[in-house]
């Protein structure tokens, strides 16, 4: 495949906006701190001409920068508060909002759509997204990075990478919408909430001593017993697309509530089950030892959880990083409503009172270090074999969007690179289909196969 850059542009708000230091919160500061990656995919007009992707690239250009004046923060740069933190990363960010921009880059690739076959994940994505220098100072570096590539057939894709220090993956939506909307020639549905002062530590604080929020926040998963990370980190990984009928789902489900003696409360929802089903699976493909502790990496979002809810439009981050815990033997061993239990487990936390809790102990920690993914740190130091992470986009408001050239093809990350790492997304069929997309070692890809649909067969007899 062989790219072409047309044009670069740091395109700002057509109007100048409210400069100055927006402080973020404590949720901002910790977590996945690089830019990830989310992408569309649109089929060839039925009518297509050269002229069309010029207008569509003027299009783009002219709406994102109207849509850029209510999101101003996204054209800013992010800076840290103390200038010896560019060393050392250990301290807090803060956004200086100045109308420097976002990268905008048009490109052309010599292949068609169809090239990318399902739309699998692979190494040819790295031709669709723009290159990040994390070696450029953060004071320097875009917020946010949009690529628009021409394929021969006259498809495009059109991607993002947006950083998660400034919004989470619900503002990413809000603001992707909202600027399809101007593309269209239409007005603003929602305006974005700025004062992120609302998930600020409380006054008097709500620091719970009964809360043990230092081993839920830390970023630190159990090692391997029978193999060296190192070791680890040389064998070549693979992403595979699974996809689950909505009656497949319905018998996950069932099969966890089915068989779980434990006092659940409400039904284990479509997530809780399929996760449990991809940690077991995932556990048995590796064929790990039974005393191997293992880890979950799940995603939370508070917006429905906190008194009074936040505004609506809030633009920024509003989710916990939590783990679910077993040993491989249990989780292998037991019904699947044991592991669904615990992904439960985690995702109660989640209250009012645990995340205010959780922002006031993390506003008195100096060293942030521990509760990031930094962007200068080897990825694998952070979920790796025995631990998973299955992300969910499935609420999100990020699936049909129209600039004016009709809905997507599909819709779904960008690169998945480290072992054990999943999304899951709401299938283009319309029929209440899901699609899981799995980051794993070759070596394990025909084993995790076979045990993912075994038991779903078996939960049918």
């Amino acid at each position: 495949m062989e790219l072409t850059i047309k044009n670069n542009y740091l395109v700002r708000p057509k109007h100048p906006t409210l400069h100055g230091c927006l402080s973020l919160s404590e949720l901002d500061q910790i977590g996945t701190m690089t830019h990830p990656q989310c992408i569309y995919f649109y089929k060839p007009l039925i009518r297509y001409e050269t002229s069309c992707h010029v207008r569509i690239a003027d299009t783009l250009r002219d709406s994102l920068s109207q849509v850029l004046i209510p999101f101003y923060p996204l054209a800013g740069r992010l800076r840290w508060i103390d200038q010896e933190d560019q060393d050392h990363q250990k301290g807090r960010l803060e956004l200086d909002c100045n109308d420097k921009g976002v990268a905008l880059i048009e490109a052309e690739l010599n292949v068609d759509l169809a090239s990318f076959g399902e739309f699998t994940p692979s190494a040819n994505y790295q031709y669709l997204f723009p290159a990040i220098d994390y070696n450029i100072p953060i004071h320097e570096l875009p917020v946010m990075f949009v690529q628009l590539t021409k394929f021969k057939c006259g498809g495009i894709s059109l991607s993002f990478a947006i950083s998660h220090v400034v919004a989470d993956g619900t503002s990413v939506g809000h603001f992707i919408r909202e600027w399809a909307r101007l593309a269209r020639g239409e007005t603003l549905e929602t305006f974005p909430f700025h004062d992120r002062n609302v998930l600020q530590a409380r006054d008097p604080p709500v620091l719970s001593p009964q809360l043990e929020h230092s081993e839920d926040l830390m970023i630190d998963p159990p090692d391997l017993i029978q193999l060296s990370g190192e070791e680890e980190k040389r064998m070549k990984r693979t992403v595979i697309q699974l996809r689950l009928s909505q009656k497949q789902v319905e018998r996950l489900k069932k099969l966890a509530n089915d068989y779980s003696n434990i006092n659940i409360g409400a039904s284990f929802t479509r997530y809780e089950a399929i996760a449990a089903h991809f940690w077991r699976t995932m556990c048995q493909a590796r064929n790990n030892e039974d005393k191997q502790p293992t880890e979950l990496f799940v995603t939370i979002n508070s917006r429905r959880c906190l008194q009074p809810p936040l505004p609506i439009g809030y633009f920024g981050n509003a989710i916990l990083d939590l783990t679910a815990t077993s040993t491989i033997g249990e989780l292998v061993s037991k019904p699947l409503g044991y592991g669904a239990s615990r992904v439960r487990d985690v995702i109660k936390k989640i209250t009012n009172t645990y995340m205010f809790s959780a922002i006031e102990y993390l506003k008195k920690q100096q060293d942030l270090r521990r509760f990031r993914f930094l962007y200068l740190s080897s990825p694998e130091d952070f979920i790796r074999n025995p631990s998973v992470s299955l992300l969910s986009w499935l609420n999100l408001p990020m699936y049909d969007m129209d600039f004016g050239w009709g809905k997507e093809a599909y819709f779904g990350p960008g690169e998945l690179n480290l072992d054990g790492e999943s999304v899951l997304i709401e299938s283009r069929d319309g029929d209440g289909s899901l699609v899981l997309l799995i980051c794993l070692l070759i070596k394990h890809v025909d084993a995790f196969k076979k045990y993912f649909y075994e038991d779903l067969m078996d939960t049918s007899s």
